[in-house]
């Protein structure tokens, strides 16, 4: 059996908001449930098998909940030759219900259209911890394979039953058994006609090899991407239930604000419209959401909060030790240091120390937070967007006093997360609004909400000794990083004398999960000074970061991007400038090349200052063997554009435990007009298994486009965001 406490013990510490106590805690119920298919062949995966590839992915609300003790993953074929494939994972807009479909059909030999994935209902899937940490590709596809595999060779034995023939004779072509000779046939549906079996996937199961690979490998279009282009995909906020209500939320003053009082009189008096008052938490319902939001804005509130910190006291604050331990020494982590600094530094020619820092940014997903509670007696099933759906129904279970087979958890396909949708406060405030009008509700939070309440990509600070001999030898490397995270922090540069840490702080901000976690800031922080080290030894930057590392797959990227982009042909025009940087994160590799330029400012941006314009993003990706082409290239497309905002301009900023800027209006997110040239190099390694690709792309454009600035002006940035109001350059 796998040990709970050691998976735990393997969660990413940067996944502040999984180790938070529980937001919303109300009154106590009980419920059983049964789960069953109709006829047709069910192939399962022993869920102790299950999660062991599954370690590292748990997080609050997984584990202080009974674990089905039955099945970690199945594939039902019915009796009309449908087959449906069941998995926790669930879909937030990196096309994992594609790759896994792919994964699926190539290992069972028949077309795509011929399977379909049921993701993230917590009734019918198989347990699962989440989908974050670019998980799903190694962890879930391995899994669903194995079980294909096996029901592949199950079914083709069954096959050769009932033709009467060996089952070496036999294989699944487009969905129908075929014999050597093609003389006798049976289709999917003739042999799961009539049957109700389980059948137990065998451990001893290979899988299809990359180099094998005839669906999966390829450029599969998006799976029901009609339903998303032409609207006709039903996300949480398109969800109807018959006598639903709408619901809002009245929001504390300031974070951490205790209610005194509140009058609710004005909004009661409101045909239609219920209030619900119980601790901190005050919300209305009524049968439109315009009334909804009228009552809630009539309730007078009396909130009482401490004074708290503003922008300008931050990176004093997170200097200090935290209060609170995550595990780890003192809640810290990092790498064994090796070696001897002192010995280093004296064995240096040059020597340098700086200090990078990193805002606090927001999400800003495409879909804001958004929940359908609904109550049968003392069952509520939910539809939300999360990215745990496991973990929200242990939630909504804590906050309600109830066994979590009593809450079911639908998650429709949503527009997207980055990392922002792993707790389920949305889904509680829903479900509490239900509970106490006995109807269905619909509670959608607004933009400012979002940009509010939700939980921040965190800031740090990160402080870099190192030093470095004139032939370009780095001799000693010292790191650390204050609060934003222990991810990305090793790596790959060939250092002899090396202390790296991770410092946990006490944010003034709730912060969490973001794409990439802490390894965006830690490869600003190295990358930046990696640069900062070749220019004080007079070396070409590529050649500099080549000279000190020997890991094959990195310097592949490296030469790859460096390549495509011409490094080293030619030099920038004036106002221009060239920057690269390289990583490596969650098994994948990158290497990121940037042409930058510097332009007048328009609209409202300071006429004194230059604007930043990033002119081309070159980005080499090694993620081992590529399941989708086509997907991973937006993938990483995708991520080069969002990390353009971390990179120039987002910042979140606050006061005395307010949000300033929490509208698009005030927080700048890259725009149409801000998008460059990318170029993606896909360098795909059949010989390696597949890593994930959702966050490893995002960690490469910071660090590259400050170098850039650097050459084409001189001036080192070493904040992130790097110019949020342009680039003051001296004549």
């Amino acid at each position: 059996m796998i040990d709970k406490q050691d998976i735990i013990n393997e969660l990413e510490l940067d996944r502040f908001e999984l180790f938070e106590k529980p937001h919303y805690s109300f009154a106590f119920d009980r419920r059983d449930f049964l789960k069953g298919f109709g006829l047709g062949i069910v192939f399962i995966v022993p869920i102790t098998r299950a999660l062991a590839q599954q370690r590292g992915e748990s997080g609050r609300g997984a584990f202080n909940q009974s674990l089905p003790n039955d099945v970690g993953a199945w594939i039902h074929l019915d009796e009309d030759g449908r087959i449906t494939v069941f998995t926790g994972k669930v879909e937030v807009g990196q096309n994992t219900r594609t790759t896994l479909t792919q994964s699926v059909a190539d290992e069972l030999h028949v077309p795509l259209s011929s399977v379909r994935l049921v993701m993230g209902d917590t009734d019918v899937v198989p347990f699962d911890m989440g989908t974050f940490g670019s998980r799903s590709t190694p962890t879930m596809a391995p899994q669903l394979r194995k079980a294909a595999a096996a029901a592949r060779e199950m079914l083709i034995a069954m096959a050769a039953d009932q033709l009467k023939v060996a089952p070496a004779d036999l294989r699944i072509l487009d969905a129908r058994f075929v014999n050597h000779d093609k003389s006798k046939t049976l289709t999917l549906a003739e042999v799961a006609k009539g049957r109700k079996l389980v059948k137990v996937i065998p451990e001893d199961i290979t899988i299809t090899q990359p180099k094998d690979w005839m669906i999966a490998g390829t450029s599969v279009t998006k799976v029901d991407a009609k339903a998303f282009v032409t609207g006709a995909h039903q996300y949480t906020t398109d969800i109807q239930r018959e006598g639903m209500l709408f619901g809002k939320v009245l929001r504390p003053s300031a974070f951490n604000a205790t209610l005194v009082s509140a009058d609710t009189k004005a909004a009661e008096a409101m045909a239609g419209v219920k209030v619900v008052t119980e601790g901190n938490f005050v919300g209305v319902a009524s049968s439109d959401q315009q009334t909804a939001t009228k009552a809630a804005n009539a309730i007078v509130a009396n909130w009482k909060a401490a004074p708290q910190p503003a922008n300008a006291e931050l990176f004093d604050l997170l200097r200090k030790p935290s209060n609170e331990r995550r595990g780890g020494e003192g809640g810290g982590g990092g790498s064994r240091p090796q070696g001897s600094i002192a010995a280093g530094m004296a064995a240096a020619d040059k020597k340098l120390e700086q200090t990078y820092t990193v805002a606090y940014i927001a999400h800003a997903p495409l879909e804001p937070r958004a929940a359908v509670a609904e109550w049968s007696g003392d069952k509520v099933t939910v539809w939300t967007g999360t990215q745990r759906p496991f973990g929200v129904r242990g939630e909504l279970a804590d906050a309600f006093h109830i066994p979590e087979a009593n809450v079911r958890v639908i998650v429709p396909d949503t527009g997207s997360g980055y990392g922002g949708k792993h707790t389920g406060e949305c889904a509680i405030e829903a479900a509490r609004l239900a509970k106490a009008t006995g109807k269905p509700v619909k509670l959608v939070w607004t933009r400012e909400e979002e940009f509010t309440w939700a939980y921040f990509r965190p800031a740090g600070v990160i402080d870099v000794k190192s030093g470095v001999k004139n032939d370009g030898t780095i001799t000693a490397w010292e790191f650390h990083n204050y609060n934003s995270g222990p991810s990305g922090l090793p790596i790959k540069y060939e250092i002899p004398n090396t202390d790296i840490r991770y410092h946990a702080a006490d944010s003034p901000l709730r912060q969490g999960s973001y794409r990439g976690l802490a390894a965006t800031a830690n490869h600003f922080a190295r990358e930046s000074h990696i640069d900062e080290l070749a220019q004080a030894v007079n070396v070409d930057a590529l050649e500099f970061r080549l000279k000190n590392t020997k890991d094959e797959r990195l310097r592949g990227v490296l030469t790859a991007a460096a390549n495509k982009f011409g490094w080293g042909r030619t030099k920038p025009a004036a106002n221009h400038g060239f920057g690269i940087s390289c990583g490596f994160e969650k098994g994948g590799y990158v290497a990121t090349c940037v042409e930058i330029s510097l332009e007048s400012p328009t609209g409202k941006e300071d006429p004194k200052n230059k604007r930043i314009r990033i002119v081309r993003v070159v980005e080499a990706f090694d993620c081992g063997a590529v399941v989708n082409p086509m997907q991973l290239k937006n993938q990483i497309e995708g991520s080069i554009v969002q990390a353009i905002g971390g990179a120039l301009f987002e910042s979140i900023e606050f006061k005395d435990g307010k949000i300033l800027n929490p509208k698009f209006s005030s927080y700048r997110v890259p725009r149409f007009s801000d998008l460059p040239l990318i170029e993606t190099v896909l360098v795909d390694r059949r010989d390696i298994p597949s890593a994930g690709a959702g966050e490893t792309p995002i960690v490469g454009l910071a660090p590259a486009v400050a170098n850039a600035v650097f050459n084409a002006t001189g001036v080192r940035l070493r904040s992130l965001p790097l110019a949020p109001r342009g680039l003051e350059v001296k004549s």
